[in-house]
């Protein structure tokens, strides 16, 4: 019987990281795609333009447009292809995060996730939700991995206590998901049994 374990490539955990990111790339080249709301820009940006000042990166900022729909996939597909991207970063909440992967995916780059809410299971998942451009469910998109690296920063904190408090309740929930999973007996996404380290973790 196989077990499989499927996680982040590098989970990076702190408060301040996000100055310091240039220091966990290695090995993911020097042309940031770089995936934010309007209003992560004011929040977020200074901090990364500090961060990458006087340093060998480029980063090409492009504001999310509000809905993770396979019209904005490919059109971030393409903008990564046309600015010779080597990495796609996604900053925000989930629809930012499953466009994020999802452009990596069809553009073959690593993904680097940077959420600023707790209540969401984009940040380490294989699976972008893809909607249409209208708001209505469309389709999963199954990753051939999750990302390679996740930053988890004081960011979230600072989120609204509303979305605290429900990611607290998700990471309880998946619990008991995950012991559901288990005492199935049926195979996970990867096609195996889960291992009980990623019970654990669930815990």
């Amino acid at each position: 019987m196989r077990k499989i374990l499927k996680s982040p490539g590098k989970y990076v955990q702190g408060a301040g990281i996000l100055g310091e990111l240039d220091e966990y790339l290695q090995g993911m080249g020097r042309r940031l795609l770089t995936l934010i709301s309007q209003a992560g820009t004011k929040r977020i940006c200074p901090t990364l333009d500090a961060c990458f000042q006087g340093k060998d990166y480029e980063l090409h900022y492009e504001i999310f447009q509000g809905e993770c729909s396979q019209t904005q996939i490919d059109r971030l597909t393409a903008v990564a292809r046309e600015q010779k991207s080597t990495a796609v970063v996604g900053i925000g909440g989930g629809k930012i995060l499953d466009t994020a992967k999802a452009v990596a995916h069809y553009a073959a780059l690593p993904a680097v996730i940077v959420p600023t809410v707790a209540s969401t299971d984009s940040p380490c998942s294989s699976l972008s939700v893809v909607y249409l451009d209208s708001g209505e469910f469309d389709h999963y998109l199954f990753l051939n991995r999750c990302p390679d690296m996740v930053v988890d920063t004081a960011v979230v904190a600072k989120a609204l206590v509303a979305l605290l408090v429900a990611g607290m309740g998700d990471a309880m929930a998946t619990y008991f998901e995950a012991r559901a999973c288990r005492a199935s007996g049926s195979d996970n996404q990867t096609a195996g049994k889960p291992t009980r380290a990623a019970t654990g973790l669930a815990a």
